[in-house]
């Protein structure tokens, strides 16, 4: 069995790699909204924190009515209460990758839970 799966993620409004990558503790998505454009909905989570990067264009975030400006580069983490909704900017498009985890969760990370073979 493969130890690996690779897929190409195109423009689609939202693309949710949990199912096409098999992903066993996150769910990672892939986001583009048209300049002018909006998430429709203002959510928040139960147990998931969602880690945010900005890949391309220009826009912001509005979590608990703060606004947070975003634009290609940045990275931004929302703790799983807070209340948030995202928009492009008037005259930009955006695209944004979200990486959702159980707060609290990770116990090794980095080299701590790396093994090195030689």
């Amino acid at each position: 069995m493969r130890n690996f799966n690779q897929i190409h993620v195109g423009q689609d409004a939202r693309t949710e790699l949990h199912d096409l990558l098999g992903l066993t503790g996150a769910e990672i998505s892939v986001n583009n909204l048209p300049a002018g454009a909006c998430v429709p909905f203002v959510h928040a989570h139960k147990q998931n924190e969602e880690i945010y990067v900005i890949l391309a264009g220009r826009g912001r975030a509005v979590i608990d009515g703060e606004t947070a400006e975003l634009t290609a580069g940045d990275w931004i983490r929302i703790a799983p209460a807070a209340k948030r909704q995202f928009f492009a900017a008037a005259d930009s498009g955006i695209s944004y990758a979200c990486i959702q985890v159980k707060a609290d969760s990770l116990e090794a990370y980095t080299a701590d839970d790396a093994e090195i073979f030689q």
